[in-house]
């Protein structure tokens, strides 16, 4: 045999590898793996919401200038003579290293973690008993925090300021200069706080949920990896098969490895091997209790007997190294065990036939 029979992976029989549970594609099944894709950065980043005002940090460059009502203040003397107006500007200056600027008169002034509108609170209070009606503008000048990574397959690879008005993925992508290869082969990574996510390239495009906000030390990194998948079995041609597009379906897939072979495969007897998360195979219907670990070996089952068989493949996404696997037909390992007795019969024969022709030539001979 040229791999397992269709009655033989119907009933859950193994060898020595490990168990599997067996999933008949139905419009259930399909329905339920909708819900499930290769990844999704909207569930794993479920957080909707526009990212958080940027706050100042540690090592970023900021001005300070601060306006009285009229000159004879604390920091316009009544002497001051023709001016641009009732204010002063600071020199620049960094946050320092415990999170702090310096206001004259004011002293430190907490500034990592706040926002400009909560600085400038408290420089107008520390002040405000000395000063004319004292109001304070805070702004950033440098800034050396909040920043955005976007690394891997783009072509300008860099660390950024994260934008005031905020941003999506695929803009940050292409502040870095987009990507390098083709979108189909492309896959991006997100990683905020420790956590991280991964869908293809097309999902950012085509699904736009995924397209999420980024926020302030957002790291992306983009890189390339072909998604395949393996044929084997009765089809056209076995091997390792691109995808050449950012998603495809079983028809699709049973398509590029040749169809089934007419004289030889099971239509009934088509699969595909997959591990799935356990919380999906449950709802499958497999019995999860012999697995161990968060993922379990699934294969489904696809009828081409069926007519409506061919609208469930083509609705059944194939994943990144999915095996393919058509079945032989019971008639063709009778058909080879025959084809096996006919060679031995036919070996016996032609000793025969040979031992015959050479008693003729012998008597030949002898005439």
């Amino acid at each position: 045999m040229s791999g397992p029979e269709d009655h033989v992976i119907k009933s859950g029989q193994t060898l020595a590898g490990p168990d599997y549970g067996l999933v008949k594609l139905t419009p259930g099944v399909v329905d339920i793996l909708k819900e499930y894709g290769p990844g999704a950065l909207a569930g794993s980043f479920p957080d909707s919401r526009p990212p958080p005002t940027i706050k100042f940090g540690i090592g970023d460059v900021v001005s300070v200038t601060v306006f009285e009502a009229a000159a004879g203040g604390l920091f316009i003397p009544a002497e001051a003579g023709v001016r641009p107006g009732n204010f002063v500007q600071l020199p620049n200056q960094n946050v320092d290293s415990l999170g702090n600027i310096t206001v004259p008169y004011a002293g430190a002034v907490k500034a990592a973690g706040r926002t400009p509108g909560e600085i400038q609170q408290d420089i107008v209070k520390a002040i405000g008993n000395r000063a004319i009606e004292p109001q304070a503008v805070v702004a950033l000048v440098t800034q050396n925090t909040s920043l955005i990574s976007v690394l891997g397959e783009v072509n300008n690879p860099n660390r950024f300021a994260a934008n005031a008005a905020g941003e999506h993925v695929l803009d940050a992508i292409t502040r870095a200069g987009g990507i390098k290869g083709q979108g189909w082969e492309t896959w991006v990574t997100l990683e905020r706080h420790g956590k991280r996510a991964t869908v293809p390239f097309g999902a950012l495009v085509y699904q736009p949920a995924n397209n999420i906000w980024v926020h302030p030390e957002d790291t992306i990194y983009v890189y390339r990896e072909p998604q395949v998948f393996l044929a084997f079995g009765a089809a056209g041609q076995q091997g390792q098969f691109n995808f050449d597009m950012w998603k495809i379906n079983m028809a699709q897939a049973m398509a590029k490895a040749g169809g089934l072979l007419d004289a030889q495969a099971e239509p009934a007897g088509v699969f595909v091997y997959r591990r799935e998360p356990r919380e999906l195979a449950e709802r499958l219907g497999v019995d999860c209790s012999k697995f161990v670990g968060p993922l379990v070996p699934v294969i489904y089952n696809a009828d081409f007997r069926d007519p409506a068989g061919y609208f469930l493949a083509t609705k059944f996404d194939m994943r990144d190294k999915d095996v393919l696997f058509a079945a032989n037909a019971a008639t063709v390992d009778s058909a080879k065990f025959l084809q096996y007795v006919r060679v031995i019969i036919a070996t016996a024969n032609d000793s025969v036939v040979a031992a015959n022709n050479v008693q003729i030539l012998r008597i030949n001979s002898k005439l």
